[in-house]
């Protein structure tokens, strides 16, 4: 049974710390912070390691750079939740098909792992990581990334951190691409369990 949860960003989790029916201090996390690797301000990450710190989490930091298939077999069969960290999506989607992330990830998916991926970590569980170009085409760099197919764990496409001032260059660009989009603000999370997809927040689901 693959189960993921997908957000904008871990603060989602300070209101929604149950995941999937058992609390964050009952999972074994592998904490991949590869994407803050290619962003310059690092708040964001130090804000979610104290959390999830104060959770209880039994955590580990984790980085893709360097790792093999092999190596990160070992670490996956060590936990039950692995979170992607936000950050640049480009440098996290280079990370992933250099080490051979999601090739190991398919085969742990189905017998229990979960998925958690916050804003980069969400976008790259998509089919297309072209998305990630629509507000920001200038602000982070590409590392020579131009094939924009991501990991296709759902059969949707994303856009986190939403905002009523995106709604214009969201509806510029959804009719372009060729899968359905859905919407996320800072407040809202999608849960997937199999073919089963909820939405998971107090307000409504955007829709343009």
């Amino acid at each position: 049974m693959n189960k993921l949860l997908l957000l904008s960003t871990a603060r989602f989790l300070i209101n929604h710390s149950s995941v999937f029916g058992k609390p964050l201090n009952e999972y074994k996390m592998l904490h991949i912070i590869t994407a803050s690797k290619g962003v310059t301000n690092l708040a964001y990450l130090e804000r979610n390691q104290k959390f999830f710190d104060e959770q209880g989490c039994a955590r580990t930091e984790y980085d893709l750079d360097g790792k093999n298939e092999d190596n990160i077999q070992e670490q996956l069969k060590k936990h039950d939740l692995v979170y992607l960290e936000g950050g640049n999506t480009f440098y996290l989607m280079k990370s992933i098909r250099e080490s051979g992330f999601e090739k190991v990830l398919k085969e742990f998916l189905p017998k229990g792992l979960v998925y958690m991926g916050g804003s980069a970590g969400s976008y790259v569980a998509c089919p297309s990581i072209e998305m990630s170009l629509w507000r920001h085409q200038d602000k982070y760099e590409h590392y020579g990334v131009t094939d924009m197919t991501g990991m296709g764990l759902v059969p949707f496409m994303l856009s986190v951190h939403y905002k009523p001032e995106y709604a214009d260059i969201l509806r510029l660009n959804i009719p372009k691409v060729k899968y359905p989009v859905r919407i996320l603000t800072d407040e809202q999370a999608i849960s997937v369990i199999d073919d089963t997809y909820k939405l998971i927040g107090d307000e409504k689901e955007i829709t343009l």
